[in-house]
């Protein structure tokens, strides 16, 4: 059985860091780089990679590069539901990488947000312990209503569900009123907000004002609310507890950082139930994505080191 299901986008990234100023009708050399992601598939590797049993629901374009993302995943040690679409191209997300390593990111609408509730594989979505979706499956339609039909399939026979904002900016545009109607009916057990999206949704800033804020709008909720290089703030019905980052120098690339926050959140926490540990344990992971570049970076030694020190993993 596969505990832990990530449902949402399968794409690839095109990582572009320039060497200079971007100026319009300008050239520039830079780095380029096509990595795999997504945010619920990146979700779902580093599950995996965090030692717990990862599975991945969603589409992609019955092309040459679906071919490879699916494989990838696969290799990731996810078990892949995956739906091959004729009609529609396998999603790309272009990240512009500034100097101090943040991305800009600007996403087509590929195969991945074609997800239809007939697509879906109930079996799985039945047996699963835990449901992990984001945003992006909730802003347009489809795949909002696949996505909003799995968690109730989910939830209904016992499963958990988590849930990542994903997008201040889309938030900012539907208004977080429109966001609250879209998310009415979606149970939330765990949440995971940036910073941005917790100020967007709340329009506070201090972090313990959002978490508040965001245990009413989700009630009975575990918030993670992540600060980037400060950690996250975590709250439940238990406690309110400020969790500090790593020390780390200026980032490389942070595509993909909050998502592997998720996934060895995830893989810690819904094994031994201690959100502090799980916490730390998830910041020293996503501290060590934003060293390297693209959001599932190959394994290294030092990788190797934490899973071994914390007891998880690979």
């Amino acid at each position: 059985m596969t505990i832990i299901l990530a449902v949402g986008d399968l794409v690839w990234d095109v990582l572009v860091k320039p060497d200079g100023l971007l100026l319009p009708g300008g050239d520039t050399t830079g780095s380029i780089k096509l990595s795999p992601g997504g945010s619920a598939a990146n979700v779902a590797a580093w599950i995996a990679r965090c030692g717990a049993r990862a599975g991945f629901i969603g589409a992609v374009g019955a092309d040459a590069f679906g071919d490879l993302i699916a494989a990838d995943l696969r290799q990731e040690g996810v078990e892949a539901h995956i739906v091959r679409l004729r009609d529609n191209e396998t999603g790309v997300v272009l990240a512009l990488i500034d100097r101090a390593g943040q991305r800009s990111m600007v996403t087509n609408r590929g195969a991945d947000h074609q997800l239809m509730p007939d697509m879906l594989p109930e079996t799985a979505l039945r047996a699963c312990r835990h449901l992990h979706m984001t945003g992006w499956s909730l802003f347009s339609d489809p795949p909002r209503t696949a996505a909003l039909y799995a968690a109730q399939i989910a939830s209904a026979s016992g499963a958990t569900i988590s849930f990542d904002p994903a997008s201040y900016q889309i938030i900012r545009e539907i208004g977080h009123d429109q966001f609250d109607r879209i998310t009415a009916n979606l149970p939330v057990d765990i949440l995971f907000p940036n910073r941005d999206e917790g100020q967007a949704l709340t329009g506070e800033r201090d972090p313990q004002t959002i978490a508040a804020a965001l245990r009413e709008r989700f009630p009975g909720a575990l918030v993670a609310l992540k600060l980037d290089r400060d950690g996250c703030f975590i709250m439940d019905h238990m406690r309110a507890l400020h969790v500090p980052g790593q020390a780390i120098d200026t980032p490389i690339d942070t595509t993909g950082a909050g998502d592997a926050f998720n996934g060895a959140f995830l893989a810690r926490y819904l094994t031994t139930g201690d959100a502090s540990a799980s916490a730390r344990f998830a910041n020293r992971i996503g501290a060590w994505v934003t060293q390297h570049t693209g959001a599932r970076p190959p394994v290294d030694d030092e990788l190797r080191r934490i899973l071994q020190e914390t007891g998880a993993g690979l």
